[in-house]
Parts: C-alpha cells; sequence; structure tokens
C-alpha cells in the first residue's frame, strides 16, 4: 500500500539516485518547468538523496515536493564545509521554492572609535593652540566595511543598540563624536560639553595624554573588562588624592560614580560570558520568527527578530539549522551560542571548519544563561504574534519597511517618514514637495510645498539642496538644544547625485546621514524594479517586486510626486493666466478662456492684445473685450 503512495519518477532519475557516490556534496531538484524546488547538502549523497524517493511523506512541505520532481543535480564536494558554504550560495542566487530562506541582510552596525596618529613631541599643541583632530579620537555609529586602521565594536542588533553605547561613553568618558570639519573650526566649547557629555578637547580644555587615556578605558570596557576599568580608575583617583590633587581626584570620583550607575542601569552580568548569541524559534501559521539576542563584552545589547519565508510545515529546529547555515557565512560568529532547540552536531562542525572559529551550542542553559534564552524566546512569541496579527495591513507595511532598513523606532506608530520631489516644467515654476507618513498613513494637513528660487532652472540638485536646508536648519537648532525631533527616514526621490546633495546638507547641519534613503528608478524605469540608495555608504538594496516594504516606500514616493506635480502645475496655471486674473473675468467661462489662450498663445499674449484683437475671438462682444482690457490692466 505504501509503494502506492509514492511519488512515481522518471526512470532516469531514479537510477541516477541508485548511482549517487558515498560522498558529501551538494543536490538540487527541478520541476517539469525547470525551476529549481530545493537545494540540499549532504555528507554521504546517496544515502541523503535515496531517502526523499523510498517513502511516503505524504501532505507535508517535502511531500509536496518531492511529488515534483522531475530532475536532478549534483556536486560532489571534499569536506561538509564546502558542500555548506555551496548549499548557502545556490540558495542565495536560485531561492528555490521549498528551502526555508532568511532575508539577505548582513548589514549590522557596529560602533567605530577611530585611533589617533602618534604624535610626536614637537608636534605637540603649544599653549593657546587647539590640537589637531587626528589626535583626538572620535566614536560614532559606522555601517561598512571595516577600516584596519580604526577600531570596531560590535556588531550590534540595532541602531538603538549602537547609540546606546555611544551615550555610555559620553557619560562616563566624554569622549567627542563631532566631525573632524567641526572639531577644525571651534573656538569655543559645543552644547555637549556644557551638558558633560564631552570633555572639549576641540579648544584644549583637556589634554591629548588624558584624553587618549579615556579612549584606552573606554575600548576596554566595550570589551567586557569592566572590572579591570574600574580598578585602573580608582587606583588613578587614589595617586592623585596622596599628591593633594583633590580636584583631579574629585573628577575621576564622578567617572566612578557615572560608570557605576550606567553599569547598573544596563544591568551587565558578569557571569564570565564574554560574547554570546542567544537563538529562540517560534513557528506557527506557516509563519517562523527566529530572534537573535546578542551578548558582547558581558553586556546584553537586545534583540533582532528574523523572519523566514517558505516555512510551511517546517519543524523549528529546521528553520533553526537554515538560520544558523545560512546567516553565520557572512557575520562573525561568537565562540558560544544558546539555542531553543539542539542543533547537528554535524552542521555545527561544518560551521567550524569554515569560520574557523571553535563554537559550543548549548540547548539546555541553567542560571544566567537559562533567563536570557527565556527572555529571547518570549521575545520570538510576541515578535511572531505580531507579524500574524498585522499581516496584509498597512501596519505590516511599516513594520517591513523597518526591518528591511534596520531602523529602531522607538514606537512604531511615531515611525514617521518625510519624502521630498522635486518638480518644474522646462526649468520653470520649480517647486519641492515634503509629504509626511506616520501612524501608518498619509498625514495630508502635515504636506508643504517649497517655492524654489535663486537656481539656475532644472538645476534639481540646487532645488533639493535649498528645500532640504529650509526644512532642516531650525529643526536641527531644536533637536541639539533637545526641543526637537527629527523624522526617522527621510525619502528622496532621486539616486546617487540627488542623495549625495542631501548628504551634504545633513552633514553641514550635524545630522544623523543614516536617516537617509534615495528611490533610485530600476533598469528601463519600471514600477517594481526601484532601488534604495544609503547616505551612509551601505550597498543599494533591491527589497522585491512583491515586497510589502517597497510597496510603503513607492507610495510614499508616488504621493511626493503627486503632490509636487499640481504644485508646479499650479503655479505654472498662475503665471500663464496673469495671476488667475482672467479667470476672475465675469462673462469669461472655461471655453471663451481656452479660445483667448489659444487665439493669442497664453496670458502674456492675451494681455498685450488690443480691444479690437479681443474682439476676433468668437463668442467675444465689443463690451466683454473693453472689460477684458481693462481688467488685464
Amino acid at each position: 500500500m505504501e509503494e502506492k503512495n509514492v511519488p512515481r519518477h522518471p526512470p532516469e532519475l531514479l537510477e541516477l539516485v541508485a548511482s549517487l557516490p558515498a560522498l558529501p556534496g551538494v543536490y538540487r531538484y527541478f520541476d517539469a518547468q525547470d525551476q529549481v524546488l530545493y537545494v540540499g547538502k549532504a555528507i554521504h549523497l546517496k544515502k541523503r538523496v535515496s531517502s526523499y524517493f523510498q517513502k511516503d511523506h505524504g501532505g507535508t512541505r517535502i511531500g509536496h515536493m518531492v511529488s515534483k520532481i522531475v530532475r536532478m543535480e549534483t556536486t560532489v564536494v571534499r569536506s561538509e564545509a564546502e558542500a555548506l558554504l555551496l548549499e548557502n550560495n545556490l540558495i542565495k542566487t536560485l531561492k528555490p521554492k521549498y528551502n526555508i530562506l532568511f532575508r539577505d541582510d548582513k548589514s549590522y552596525p557596529y560602533l567605530k572609535m577611530t585611533r589617533s596618529v602618534p604624535m610626536k613631541r614637537e608636534e605637540a599643541p603649544k599653549s593657546g593652540t587647539n590640537p589637531s583632530p587626528q589626535y583626538v579620537p572620535r566614536v560614532v555609529y559606522y555601517r561598512g566595511a571595516v577600516d584596519k586602521r580604526h577600531d570596531y565594536f560590535g556588531p550590534y542588533p540595532s541602531v538603538w543598540a549602537v547609540r546606546e553605547a555611544i551615550q555610555l561613553l559620553q557619560k562616563v568618558f566624554r569622549l567627542r563624536t563631532c566631525e573632524d570639519t567641526v572639531f577644525n573650526n571651534r573656538t569655543r566649547p559645543c552644547l555637549l560639553y556644557q551638558i558633560k557629555r564631552c570633555s572639549g578637547p576641540c579648544v584644549g580644555l583637556i589634554s591629548v595624554p588624558d584624553y587618549q587615556r579615556d579612549v584606552d578605558s573606554a575600548g576596554r570596557l566595550l570589551r567586557g573588562e569592566t572590572q579591570e576599568v574600574m580598578a585602573s580608575i580608582e587606583a588613578r583617583m587614589m595617586a592623585h588624592a596622596e599628591k593633594l590633587e583633590f580636584e583631579q581626584a574629585a573628577e575621576l570620583r564622578n567617572q566612578m560614580g557615572a560608570l557605576s550607575k550606567v553599569l547598573h542601569q544596563q544591568a551587565v552580568d558578569t557571569v564570565g560570558d564574554q560574547d554570546v548569541d542567544i537563538l529562540a524559534v517560534k513557528v506557527q501559521g506557516g509563519k517562523a520568527c527566529v530572534n537573535l539576542a546578542m551578548v558582547r563584552g558581558g553586556r546584553h545589547l537586545g534583540d533582532r527578530p528574523y523572519f523566514p519565508v517558505h516555512v510551511d510545515d517546517a519543524e523549528p529546529v529546521e528553520v533553526l539549522e537554515a538560520f544558523l547555515s545560512q546567516h553565520y557565512l557572512d557575520v562573525p560568529v561568537p565562540p558560544a551560542l544558546i539555542t531553543s532547540h539542539a542543533v547537528d552536531k554535524a552542521l555545527l562542525q561544518a560551521l567550524i571548519e569554515q569560520t574557523g572559529v571553535k563554537i559550543t551550542a548549548v540547548h539546555n542553559p541553567r542560571e544566567q544563561r537559562r533567563v536570557w534564552l527565556e527572555m529571547a524566546q518570549q521575545n520570538a512569541d510576541i515578535q511572531l504574534a505580531r507579524l500574524l496579527a498585522e499581516e496584509g495591513s498597512q501596519q505590516a507595511r511599516t513594520r517591513a519597511l523597518v526591518d528591511a532598513l534596520d531602523l529602531a523606532p522607538e514606537d512604531l506608530e511615531q515611525f514617521r517618514v518625510e519624502c521630498f520631489d522635486i518638480s518644474h516644467h522646462s526649468g520653470e515654476s520649480t517647486q519641492a514637495s515634503c509629504v509626511v507618513f506616520h501612524h501608518h498613513k498619509m498625514q495630508s494637513a502635515e504636506y508643504r510645498r517649497y517655492n524654489i528660487d535663486g537656481i539656475t532652472g532644472g538645476d534639481d540638485y540646487a532645488a533639493m539642496r535649498q528645500v532640504l536646508v529650509r526644512r532642516y536648519s531650525k529643526l536641527a537648532e531644536a533637536v541639539r538644544a533637545g526641543e526637537g525631533k527629527l523624522p526617522d527616514l527621510v525619502l528622496i526621490d532621486g539616486g546617487k547625485g540627488q542623495v549625495s546633495m542631501a548628504r551634504e546638507v545633513f552633514e553641514s547641519l550635524g545630522l544623523d546621514l543614516s536617516r537617509i534613503v534615495g528611490v533610485e528608478k530600476g533598469e528601463g524605469r519600471k514600477v517594481g524594479l526601484e532601488e534604495l540608495v544609503f547616505a551612509d555608504g551601505r550597498e543599494k538594496v533591491y527589497l522585491g517586486r512583491d515586497s510589502a516594504a517597497l510597496m510603503l516606500v513607492a507610495q510614499i514616493r508616488d504621493e511626493a510626486h503627486r503632490f509636487a506635480i499640481t504644485g508646479m502645475r499650479a503655479a505654472r496655471a498662475k503665471v500663464r493666466v496673469g495671476g488667475s486674473k482672467l479667470e476672475e473675468i465675469p462673462g469669461v467661462g472655461p471655453k471663451k478662456r481656452a479660445k483667448l489662450l489659444q487665439r493669442f498663445g497664453g496670458a502674456r499674449g492675451v494681455g498685450d492684445a488690443s480691444v479690437a484683437d479681443l474682439c476676433t475671438v468668437e463668442g467675444i462682444s465689443e463690451e466683454l473685450a473693453q472689460t477684458i482690457y481693462n481688467a488685464l490692466r
């Protein structure tokens, strides 16, 4: 009976299965339309592939897949590590229908700490002069390729986690975050110095050696050497006290107090773990969530949820193993993993061979590790429940955009997008539009139009510069004073050129570049092929024609374009119709107005026409011609 339920396959396919070698490799299944169905790896190709064809898999995801197989390809490799690498490269490129796929997003944020150039004795700043920024390291949010000339800490699970770490370093060690150009042009300390978030190295309020000592302590703290940093500060404090240098000792005492307070607030757990990833899985309703929590330097940095596709009836352990094999090939793997389910030891060994990191995985932890896992599992449950509730709604689009761009709004309801577009007619009547999106819908009452002047006609870049400066210059001052809030995302309708212009404006105003995203038209300017361009150096991203995130981006972009076009047309009509005066003349309706404009080539021609000339237009009497003549003068 069971034999009858096994799907019938072409004899040549079964012969190929029977002839497979007992070696590690990768296999690909294809359907009748030659579309790839599934990509898999195996230590023992013959045993693994044969298992698909020797039993009935019923109505499961695998059963549906097996019933469609008509052709197979295999590639023999030297080890399971090579099979793992090849399998996931093929999954990324082929995107098979029956593989559990995670979004290919490995762009994690880092905390970057620049390294100072060694200072020679003769280069030391003289009394009354300020040091060069190359001798004064800064801390900054960073995303992109790593430069070995500087120090990078992370990766962090979110932008929020990086900013929290930077705030910690500002509170305790008062390290600078300003750009070198700003640093070079300071003549007095900025607001951050006034609120005790910077030690003022730009104007010489701290010596370069003392500042470097704080930088070194900050680096050790980020590496998890908390107790060593506290002991070092305490030793320096006691040394100053013994020399009766009470002012310096008080400064260090305050630094210790700030560090103790921050560490208490951060709930740092000194359990011996430095770098750990905690992975919890929840599967429900054909959807899944893998919640990744990160511990770096002994500090729990927060969580990041991942939602794979093609889950169907997959088991949680299948989803977890798919995540492990796809995620850690391009992202640094920590030496310790805590997982909600036991993972295949062979997969773990392949990861070790591929990454060169000795990895241990625990699925039944104790004490603090158990608390971490329970927290991650609870977050996975919450995130999946939220996804299921929001799917198909505008909220789902908003969340998709937040996830796709790795944003970290404090409240999804308050997530705010402002989008800009430029419109003109042959360089005339240039207008810029700004549309606003929040609370999951467009907010027409907050839309704004800007008349652009003082630029060369048709120069969209100059127009974009002008509108961004006008929009954000005052807001930037309010933000620095703690009285304003920038939008979470600034969309620019344009590619690299427009984004570069926006970057220049934001840099000049000291604003966060990661908020700027350009919407670049795809190949052939076809709808659904748009790519996102980032001002902070990230690679361009194509979200996919059916992406909910792209749908929302397109919705906002199209609304900005519509609003700009209608504004430009209204301004152009006002110019051409002599300030709408023609429309206001009694007795001149739409038909007569159209005939007048057509006869004299526009509003200016109508205004220059004599009464006799106006009378030559059909329907215009001598009396009405005189009325028009008087009204337009």
